[in-house]
C-alpha cells in the first residue's frame, strides 16, 4: 500500500474505518473534532462484543496503520480489553466493550446537542 502523510488526517481515518469494518467491530461513529479540540482532527468510538475482540480490533487497527501506512500510534487499556484507546495523533480511536461504552457516554460528551427546548 501506498503510505499516507501522517499530516492527512481524513486518510488516516479511511484507513481506520476500514480496519475496523474487517475486523467486525460493530456501532462505529466517528465524531469531527476539527476546530473543537486540539486533541485530535477525529474521534472513532466502536464496540467489540467481547474482551477478546477488543483487543483483537485494537491490535489489528495499529499493526496495519504502522505497517500499511507508517503511521505511529500510542495505546491504552490493550491489556484489559474492556477500553482500549488508540491515538494516532490525529485520529483518537476508543474500542469498548458494549458495557463499558454505555456506562462512559462518549458519544454523547462530543456529539451536537439535539434543539433546545423551550421551558414554560
Amino acid at each position: 500500500m501506498i503510505p499516507l502523510p501522517q499530516s492527512d488526517s481524513e486518510a488516516q481515518l479511511a484507513a481506520i474505518l476500514k480496519s475496523l469494518d474487517d475486523d467486525k467491530a460493530e456501532d462505529v461513529v466517528q465524531i469531527d473534532l476539527r476546530g473543537k479540540s486540539a486533541m485530535g482532527d477525529y474521534m472513532v468510538i466502536a464496540s467489540g462484543r467481547s474482551s477478546r475482540q477488543v483487543a483483537a480490533i485494537s491490535e489489528h487497527l495499529v499493526e496495519r496503520l504502522k505497517q500499511d501506512h507508517r503511521v505511529p500510534s500510542r495505546t491504552e487499556g490493550k491489556d484489559l480489553g474492556d477500553w482500549v484507546l488508540i491515538d494516532t495523533g490525529d485520529v483518537i480511536v476508543h474500542v469498548f466493550r458494549p458495557e463499558v461504552r454505555d456506562f462512559y457516554q462518549l458519544e454523547k460528551m462530543w456529539q451536537p446537542a439535539g434543539p433546545a427546548t423551550a421551558q414554560g
